[in-house]
């Protein structure tokens, strides 16, 4: 399972026209899903997620956490985050999960964000065409792969 979390301003993802989420400063986060992904990969990344330090506390100094920063969280699926690019020009998704595997463990991991945070996450429509917004804050973005955890 994969993440790009991209800490933000505000963000917000658009559906046919109508904006179905928005949040204000906090963290939007894509995830990928791949057949072999499952709860421990969710919950070790929901975990990372929820207390990656990278909020500036009264210093300026990156040491808060998104719910010490009291932050939102928005969770968007994005089975291109397992693109491969090492052939030719245009990428593969073999490593996607298809939607009977990846459906169950993006919602899993949302509820569990939730659980975890005790909020409200705000998210996308799985499979939906989005129109996903954002305000890169910092810039901040930060790629974590629950199976190579450095």
């Amino acid at each position: 399972m994969r993440l790009l979390i991209q800490r933000v301003a505000r963000a917000s993802v658009e559906i046919g026209g109508r904006v179905h989420s928005s949040i204000g400063r906090g963290l939007l986060v894509f995830v990928g899903i791949e057949n072999a992904d499952g709860e421990e990969d969710i919950e070790w990344l929901c975990n990372k997620l929820l207390h990656l330090r990278i909020f500036d506390d009264e210093a300026g100094v990156m040491n808060l956490d998104v719910q010490q920063a009291g932050g939102d969280v928005a969770v968007v699926s994005q089975f291109t985050l397992h693109a491969s690019t090492r052939k030719g020009n245009r990428p593969s998704y073999i490593r996607s999960a298809h939607e009977e595997v990846s459906r169950p463990l993006y919602e899993a991991f949302v509820r569990r964000v939730g659980e975890l945070s005790g909020r409200h996450v705000a998210t996308g429509v799985f499979g939906a065409d989005m129109q996903v917004s954002l305000v890169n804050d910092g810039p901040v973005t930060i790629w974590i792969d629950s199976k190579n955890r450095e």
